[in-house]
């Protein structure tokens, strides 16, 4: 496994590509369902509550109450 990892340190513009790829692969199934408002609603709620939730932990694991 660290073989692995030491080729992809060899090939960092593969590693880019491959990157930028999952990523407008997965965002481009969101952009098209956020063609309606209930979706739109939807998604940023979600973002919301992800972003108070991971908030909350850290702050409570830092203990920076």
């Amino acid at each position: 496994m660290s073989s692995f990892w030491e080729n992809l340190d060899k090939f960092p513009r593969f590693l880019i590509s491959v990157l930028i790829g999952f990523f407008l692969t997965t965002f481009k199934a969101f952009f098209k369902q956020l063609k309606s408002t209930k979706s739109k609603i939807s998604l940023i709620l979600i973002i919301t509550i992800i972003i108070i939730t991971t908030h909350t932990i850290i702050r409570k694991m830092t203990g920076m109450e």
